[in-house]
């Protein structure tokens, strides 16, 4: 497992894309695309915006209250734990698989946020992640080898135990 130090958790603050207030705007880019969604409220909203991504990573809580519906899926589905502020082998493996078997839900019981990470190392340049920053939208990021470079270099703040 991994786990993200309290001192380092600042690094996470600014978006690893650029930020849309609006997912409306982003549909059109997606269409044709891999891509994978990590958050409830994203999730949903593809959903709602007739898009399927090939990985969604839930834990049905946004904001810290409880997420009424879960999104209508028809695929794979993995259910995983994942404590917060952690990185376990449990959701690494989970990813691996959700991807090989898209569609597919990984519903995670802990928290979801740092799915992230993982996500960017396993899938190929120009696909794409999705995630909600609170408050202030949807985070749109394409995977190329920059962004791979700065998940491994925050990874590298985590501690293995």
């Amino acid at each position: 497992m991994l786990t993200l130090p309290p001192e380092c958790r600042g690094l996470f603050k600014e978006p690893f894309g650029s930020l849309h207030p609006d997912f409306s705007k982003i549909t059109d880019e997606l269409s044709a695309r891999h891509f994978c969604c990590v958050g409830d409220v994203v999730t949903r909203n593809a959903f709602h915006h007739g898009l399927t991504p090939d990985v969604s990573v839930i834990d049905g809580v946004t904001k810290r209250s409880n997420v009424v519906t879960l999104p209508r899926f028809l695929g794979s589905t993995f259910e995983v734990k994942n404590p917060a502020g952690t990185i376990t082998e449990e959701l690494e493996e989970a990813l691996y698989l959700a991807y090989s078997m898209r569609p597919s839900l990984v519903l995670v019981e802990g928290e979801e946020d740092l799915a992230v990470l993982p996500l960017i190392l396993i899938l190929p340049d120009s696909a794409v992640i999705l995630y909600g920053q609170p408050n202030e939208g949807v985070v749109f990021c394409e995977v190329d080898s920059a962004l791979r470079k700065k998940a491994e270099e925050l990874l590298s703040c985590f501690v293995k135990s």
